[in-house]
């Protein structure tokens, strides 16, 4: 299992249209193929800042999405509210 963790700042204002554009969009992220969970949290202190942690079975899976028709409806419902390019990283399980 890997897990993505994505940092999102979005535009100050746009943080409730980014929030509904998430909601739109989560289908096309959540029924991928390799997906084990997906959550978006946002922030308490800096409510421009989101947090998306996404499981995926492995770092392959998560490129196959980027890859493909999803990603593209992903990005087109959330990427216009972003402020600055996300900060995207893969984390395993210590054991």
């Amino acid at each position: 299992m890997v897990l993505e963790l994505a940092l999102l700042d979005v535009t100050p204002g746009s943080e409730a249209a980014f929030a509904e554009g998430y909601r739109k969009v989560k289908p096309a992220l959540a029924e991928s193929a390799g997906l084990l969970s997906v959550r978006m949290t946002q922030g308490v202190e800096t409510a421009t800042r989101f947090v998306l942690m996404v499981e995926w079975e492995s770092v392959e899976a998560h490129q196959a999405f980027r890859d493909s028709d999803r990603y593209a409806i992903w990005r087109a419902g959330i990427g216009s509210y972003f402020d600055g390019q996300p900060r995207v990283e893969h984390f395993t399980d210590l054991s």
